[in-house]
């Protein structure tokens, strides 16, 4: 009898213990999905984990030159941030806002997830058969043009170039002549041993051409664009029997987007996406940008390419004074190399070739659902107009951000004078950002848009600027208003506009010639399929995605 009380107190302990535990595991998964729910967005892979070239630590900033040269170990948050941050509406925080049903939390989720990528990773290595560059036949000297994107699309170009000619690259120079006129070197921009060893098993590269052949005869040249192989072992490759180098007047958009061979664009993406890293000192503060951006939460970068080039090469003047239009129209006519004086504002932007308005800008991103206390990180130079030309939007969004507010008057120094370092530290908080929203669709905006595919298919919402502009103009006539109406309709616009994985555009049909090639989807802008390929590809005969 007293055994078996023995055995019954024995059960009723054991059974006590399971429920304990079955009690702390609910308590545990509850806790877990309680705080999946309320702080779904802050462990977000970062730019510093995820791309190639890591940024640097904040335990590693410690770049310094000299006594006279900016140390970056500095304080998190500068000064003047804090004083930016205290003079801001007190708004609660966007992590915490929409939350109060699960309807909000489902509403928060879908603002900020990006899209599946559907298994799709970067393939960059070369094939088997590939080997190391073959014995140089010359040197290639290149003159880059344009801005700091278009650089970076010429000298990857070149790069393959070199490779299809059997030629030792030099150093690219940088354009010094453009509009935005920078003295920047390619050290001041790239970091040049980088760049050097990690092309090593693809092409030599040197930093100079030899003595020897400095004052040789050269043969400069301006390469055909959008050619393909053919076109450069044919022509180019037989330059060699006469000279020892070879001059390549233009960067830009020397080689075709589609039809090469597998290596040569695998090559192309290892020299866009790992090879062209930015200068230490660009890196280090590219990462204090991001994180300060990052204390106040998600964060959308837009790339609001207002500024007076664009509005004066593009000829749009929509909603500037006439004063403000002559002005532009001034500039575009004493620029040369803008070959194109006559444009119809009207008529480019109801084609949607003109970037939106800050005012625009405000009212999409509204319709799209971001609330107003929304962080905006501006990506982008000086803003034609000024304080006034972006009080509409500030008006719907007053988190506004840009390096300027973000980093004391000292760090940014070095970099102030040189348009094309200053472009890179907002292309890194771009790329890093978790939203990106270009307001016009130019050199910038497509590299952010393929560096962003390249690391997973981040979230970009490219406007469809042509659709948008005639739903503001419903608004302004009185015929369409503000509101949720608005709203869904630029929703559904936009639904499949979000940087899902899809195969890269062919030409427009029915264009020929120069215009067939410059109607294609820019081979930077989506490296999908050459450089990203499925993990598992569990059906061969599945088609490509197109949305």
């Amino acid at each position: 009898m007293q055994h078996r009380r023995w055995r019954q107190l024995l059960r009723s302990r054991i059974s006590a213990v399971r429920f304990l535990l079955a009690c702390a595991i609910c308590g545990i998964a509850l806790g877990a999905l309680l705080s999946a729910h309320v702080f779904p967005f802050y462990n977000v892979p970062s730019l510093s984990e995820s791309l190639t070239h890591k940024l640097p630590k904040q335990h590693e900033m410690g770049y310094q030159r000299g006594r006279n040269e900016l140390s970056w170990t500095q304080e998190f948050s500068p000064p003047q941030l804090s004083k930016v941050s205290s003079q801001l509406p007190q708004v609660p925080p966007p992590s915490v806002e929409k939350l109060d049903d699960a309807n909000g939390i489902l509403n928060y989720k879908k603002l900020w997830k990006s899209p599946p990528d559907r298994g799709f990773v970067p393939c960059v290595e070369p094939s088997e058969s590939y080997s190391g560059p073959s014995e140089s036949q010359g040197y290639l000297l290149v003159h880059t043009n344009g801005g700091l994107n278009q650089m970076r699309a010429g000298i990857s170009d070149m790069v393959a170039v070199a490779r299809i000619i059997n030629a030792t690259l030099v150093i690219p120079e940088l354009d010094k002549r453009s509009f935005w006129q920078d003295s920047s070197n390619f050290s001041d921009v790239f970091d040049e041993e980088h760049f050097i060893s990690n092309l090593a098993n693809d092409v030599k590269v040197i930093k100079k051409l030899p003595k020897e052949l400095a004052t040789s005869t050269k043969a400069i040249k301006h390469f055909t664009s959008w050619s393909g192989v053919e076109y450069y072992q044919d022509e180019i490759s037989h330059l060699w029997k006469d000279f020892q180098v070879i001059r390549a007047a233009k960067s830009d958009s020397r080689l075709a987007n589609n039809n090469l061979p597998p290596d040569i664009q695998k090559l192309r993406c290892r020299a866009f996406f790992q090879a062209l890293r930015f200068a230490p000192r660009i890196e280090a503060l590219g990462k204090l940008l991001v994180e300060r951006m990052r204390s106040y939460g998600p964060y959308i970068a837009l790339h609001l390419r207002y500024e007076k080039d664009m509005l004066s090469f593009s000829g749009c003047t929509f909603g500037l004074s006439e004063e403000e239009a002559d002005e532009l129209t001034k500039i575009r006519e004493n620029t040369a190399y803008w070959k194109v004086k006559e444009i119809d504002p009207i008529e480019q932007r109801s084609k949607g070739y003109c970037p939106l308005t800050p005012k625009e800008v405000g009212m999409f991103i509204s319709a799209l659902g971001y609330p107003s206390n929304t962080p905006l990180y501006i990506a982008a130079g000086e803003i034609y107009g000024g304080d006034s030309g972006m009080a509409e939007l500030e008006s719907r969004f007053p988190l506004l951000m840009n390096k300027e507010k973000l980093a004391a008057a000292e760090e940014l120094e070095p970099f102030t004078s040189h348009a094309s370092q200053m472009a890179a530290l907002d292309y890194i908080v771009s790329v890093e950002s978790d939203v990106f929203i270009p307001s016009y669709s130019g050199n910038m905006a497509r590299a952010v848009e393929g560096h962003r595919r390249f690391l997973g298919h981040r979230k970009t919402i490219t406007p469809d600027r042509k659709a948008l502009v005639r739903l503001f103009d419903k608004v302004e006539r009185g015929s369409l208003k503000d509101g949720k109406k608005l709203s869904d309709l630029v929703t559904q616009i936009h639904s499949r506009r979000q940087g899902s994985p899809r195969k890269r555009k062919g030409p427009t049909p029915g264009t020929k010639g120069k215009e067939r090639f410059r109607s294609e989807e820019a081979f930077y802008e989506n490296p999908l399929p050459d450089c990203l390929c499925r993990r598992e590809v569990s059906n061969r005969n599945s088609t490509w995605p197109t949305a």
